[in-house]
């Protein structure tokens, strides 16, 4: 009796779309190999190959339910691990142009975990799949092919002073991110470059962990003032694990925060409210400010190939690397696994062409599409402001001006943000109503002001 030969996924990247990836093969593949140039099992703190890893970790409600789905009992354990939490929207100051939206709770909380210990968590739950196995300091040297390149059957790696060696594969998945090398070996075996779309918005963030001698959020989980084009500066201050709080925050096309301790607070006095500076005097700095470079949003459009090797498949950022600050590509990462695992039923290798055509359909076009329309609101970034993109953002102003009236909208407008709908739903019939309606009355309220614009009116001399 012959015996049956064992199947073998080989996941490149132990980023958390790897680790998402990783989790949903081991269900179908009798061996699943993770390859990382870092080390990862035992890692505790910020990875080499995980230059955010020091930086806000926010994952939208969507991905944090699919994350459950996967590991039944993170969300717990994130909470046990002293990880604060509380309602994606009521539990949260969202402020939109400079003004509160109106509370309304969407019935699904958020955890705020820092980088390190979801990550963590992720991959020690994925380690406790038996396929999997971590490859770890290994370089990535190349894909493995078939004698006339159209199929994949392995990846070439190496240890630091060993020789290089292959490790075979049925189904290799690249989780590189945004530096995948697989479109220059895919033009070096003979086929045709993806196609790539880029934005150039010149984002860069500053991140800085406090200890804080008093309680200024009144119980709130976080502060989050969103850029708008008058103001193109924003900010995510939020409470997170190990009884620190954290701040991010960014500027677009270059008006980026400084990291010296003092400009760092001036910077914070011109954001468009007040209460990230006013907390700021109940903070004590426990490191340095650390900065973030984000030049481009990017997209391969794998989907649009003519021609694709079988046995490889492409996941994470290294297909889209979203706007950061939308908090996107986590989910998009869980959401991506969830297509692999529908394309992993039959027991065949996917196909590639088809799963990167559900992959574009079902997961990436709607946020690409929130980034694209939000990107370009902003006058500096360069791009094509096509009729469909213009008409959404004259919407999306005119809900963000209705949420700040009626906590109906905030709950629909939250549950599109979390990931829960797809943008579509603001487009029903009743909810525009709703939104022409409270809209068409403008903000409520006076709009939130900087404190320096408040210093220099207190300090005004009347003539």
């Amino acid at each position: 009796m012959v015996a049956e030969e064992r199947t073998r996924a080989v996941v490149l990247g132990g980023s958390i779309a790897g680790l998402f990836a990783a989790r949903v093969l081991a269900d179908a593949y009798d061996e699943v190999l993770v390859v990382d140039r870092d080390a990862l099992v035992g890692v505790a703190g910020p990875r080499r190959g995980r230059p955010q890893g020091r930086h806000i970790n926010a994952m939208h409600v969507r991905g944090r339910v699919v994350m459950e789905e996967l590991y039944p009992g993170i969300t717990d354990q994130l909470i046990a691990d002293g990880t604060p939490y509380g309602d994606f929207s009521g539990s949260v100051r969202w402020y939109f142009r400079g003004r509160p939206v109106k509370r309304a709770d969407i019935g699904y909380i958020a955890v705020p975990a820092t980088a390190p210990l979801m990550e963590r968590r992720i991959r020690e739950h994925t380690a406790k799949q038996s396929a999997v196995r971590f490859v770890e300091r290994c370089d990535i040297l190349g894909l493995v092919t078939s004698p006339d390149h159209s199929r994949v059957t392995g990846v070439r790696v190496q240890h630091p002073g060993e020789p290089d060696e292959v490790l075979t594969a049925d189904l290799v998945v690249d989780a590189t991110g945004r530096g995948s090398r697989t479109p220059v070996w895919l033009e070096e075996l003979g086929y045709p470059r993806v196609e790539e779309e880029r934005t150039n918005i010149g984002l860069g963030y500053v991140t800085q962990h406090y200890r804080m001698t008093a309680d200024p959020y009144a119980g709130d989980l976080a502060i989050i003032p969103v850029a708008s084009p008058d103001v193109p500066r924003g900010a995510i201050f939020t409470k997170t694990d190990g009884d620190r709080t954290l701040l991010t925050v960014y500027g677009i096309l270059g008006d980026h925060p400084p990291t010296d301790q003092q400009g760092l607070y001036e910077f914070v006095k011109k954001l468009p409210v007040p209460d990230i500076h006013a907390a700021l005097q109940h903070a004590e700095p426990l490191d340095e400010p650390v900065a973030f470079r984000f030049p481009t949003t990017q997209r391969r459009r794998y989907e649009r190939m003519s021609r694709f090797p079988s046995g490889l498949l492409v996941i994470g950022d290294a297909v889209s690397c979203f706007n950061p600050v939308y908090a996107q590509g986590m989910t998009v990462a869980a959401l991506s696994a969830l297509t692999l695992r529908q394309h992993l039923h039959s027991g065949a290798t996917p196909d590639p062409r088809r799963f990167f055509a559900d992959l574009a359909k079902d997961v990436l076009d709607p946020p690409w599409e929130m980034t694209q329309t939000v990107d370009l609101s902003f006058p500096g970034v360069k791009g094509e402001r096509s009729l469909k993109i213009r008409m959404g953002q004259r919407y999306l102003a005119m809900v963000q001006t209705a949420a700040t009236r009626s906590s109906a909208v905030t709950e629909a407008y939250m549950r599109a943000a979390g990931m829960l709908e797809r943008p579509e739903s603001l487009m029903r019939p009743r909810m525009v109503l709703k939104v022409l309606f409270h809209a068409l009355r403008g903000p409520a309220g006076e709009p939130a002001r900087p404190v320096v614009e408040r210093a220099k009116e207190s300090a005004a001399v009347p003539e």
